[in-house]
C-alpha cells in the first residue's frame, strides 16, 4: 500500500524543484507557462503569480488532455510548464500526472506565500 510520502517521492524524482531566482527569471523572459493548480477560493484570498494560469489539480488531467473539450491549447508536451501551489505538494503531484501525460519540460516553484514573501510578481 502506498502512502502519500511515497507519491510524493515519485512526483520529486520526476518534477525538479526549480529555485525561486530560476523561475522570477523565466516568468520575466516569458519563457515559461506558469500554473496555480489550488482551488479559485485560495487564489482568491491571497492572489496568484502575475499571469498565471489558474487550473485547479483536480481539472488538469481534462485541460492538459487535447482530446477533451476543456483543452488548454498552451499546453503542448513540450511547453516549458513551471507549477505552483501552496507549499509544493500539489505542484509535485500534478506535474507527476502531467509527467505521465507525455509533458516533458515541468518543474515545481513550490508554495505561493513564498514566492510572494519573496518579491515574486503577483496579481490578485
Amino acid at each position: 500500500m502506498k502512502t502519500a510520502q511515497d507519491y510524493l517521492n515519485e512526483a520529486n524524482a520526476v518534477v525538479p524543484k526549480i529555485e525561486f531566482d530560476d523561475a522570477v527569471a523565466k516568468h520575466r523572459a516569458g519563457d515559461a507557462i506558469f500554473i496555480d493548480v489550488r482551488d479559485s477560493g485560495d487564489i482568491a484570498k491571497t492572489g496568484t503569480i502575475a499571469g498565471a494560469k489558474r487550473i485547479p489539480r483536480g481539472m488538469m488531467e481534462f485541460v492538459a488532455d487535447p482530446n477533451t473539450p476543456f483543452h488548454d491549447a498552451d499546453l503542448t508536451h513540450d511547453a516549458d510548464v513551471v507549477l505552483i501551489c501552496g507549499k509544493g505538494g500539489q505542484a509535485a503531484l500534478t506535474g507527476k500526472t502531467m509527467h505521465d501525460m507525455g509533458f516533458t519540460k515541468l518543474a515545481n516553484a513550490g508554495g505561493f506565500p513564498d514566492w510572494k514573501e519573496k518579491g515574486g510578481p503577483v496579481e490578485d
